[in-house]
């Protein structure tokens, strides 16, 4: 039951930067899940029993697969991590579903990253309809930062919408694909009123507090005037936060990302807003960064040679 209040939590009664359709889909799952009888269900996390002959497996693949990164890195010196699905603020909201990036995760492969001596170029490989706005603008901040000591290349491949745009605007350069979509700079919020189906059940909830704003928001009752005033000032603040962050990063006048109304570009529209720089491939941009490095690196002095072609296509089976 614990994972899905946390979930609850992370969907209702608070700003997000996700688009409708992600957020609905959200909404009917966790309005299904809230209705089992979720005592007789499995942890989400899908924990398993390893044997001690699989763990020395499993510790020899990361191994392998450590040594093929930094034989990679080596090689190319551009560093791919990806970004995708809904954004969340934890590793520990990572359990209850499939494909998520939580800031705090992304954040640490950034600074070990920069902070590695193999790696000069840095890619996002980002496929995202964006998520939660707690520590959104943190993480983007602190990436802006970081892009100042290593160039950090945002992909779209093939979506960055909402939060996952507020990451690629923080990026060096931004390049998406011709079918590529981006933007959705808004704030949405959700409120469920569960009072009706409680009342058909023949539940009575009473709620006792103290402080005006201790029952803002409750699920077991209709929204009321003063919980409707908290959650528009909620969404106006993010929204504020998010226009003006877009503005800094981009080099955009504020009013022109406001114009976007929360709009969603593909390919050259992006680009002729001021929203991405140049169209490419996922594949394409990823060689175009090694090329990059390896010309960087023909013009230090008693480099080696590097076969570009060679290198890149490493890198593209990250993709």
């Amino acid at each position: 039951m614990k994972s899905y209040m946390r979930l609850a939590g992370q969907l209702f009664n608070q700003p997000l930067l996700t688009t409708p359709d992600s957020l609905d889909l959200a909404v009917r799952w966790a309005n299904q899940a809230m209705n089992l009888n979720i005592v007789n269900l499995a942890p989400a996390t899908g924990a398993r029993i390893w044997h001690d002959g699989e763990d020395d497996s499993r510790a020899v693949q990361l191994a392998r697969e450590e040594e093929q990164r930094r034989a990679n890195l080596q090689a190319t010196g551009v560093q791919v991590i990806p970004v995708h699905g809904l954004l969340v603020s934890r590793a520990a909201h990572l359990n209850v579903c499939e494909t998520m990036t939580s800031y705090e995760t992304l954040r640490t492969q950034l600074r070990q990253a920069v902070a590695d001596p193999l790696v000069e170029r840095i890619a996002l490989d980002i496929d995202s309809s964006g998520g939660s706005a707690t520590g959104a603008f943190e993480l983007a901040a602190d990436l802006r930062a970081m892009s100042l000591q290593k160039p950090i290349t945002g992909i779209v491949n093939f979506s960055a919408y909402s939060g996952g745009y507020l990451i690629a605007a923080a990026c060096t350069d931004l390049v998406l694909s011709r079918t590529s979509g981006l933007g959705s700079i808004g704030v949405i919020a959700k409120h469920m009123d569960r009072s009706a189906m409680l009342e058909q059940a023949g539940i009575k909830v009473t709620t006792v507090y103290a402080g005006a704003h201790k029952n803002d928001l409750s699920s077991t009752e209709p929204l009321t005037e003063q919980s409707m005033k908290v959650l528009q000032e909620l969404v106006h603040e993010g929204y504020e936060m998010f226009v003006n962050a877009v503005a800094e990063y981009r080099g955009l006048n504020v009013a022109a990302v406001r114009a976007t109304e929360a709009g969603v570009f593909t390919g050259q529209a992006a680009i002729n807003a001021g929203l991405a720089d140049r169209l490419a491939t996922p594949t394409d941009a990823v060689d175009d960064i090694t090329r990059a490095v390896a010309t960087s690196r023909a013009q230090r002095p008693q480099a080696g040679r590097l076969s570009v072609r060679a290198a890149a296509a490493a890198l593209q089976t990250q993709f």
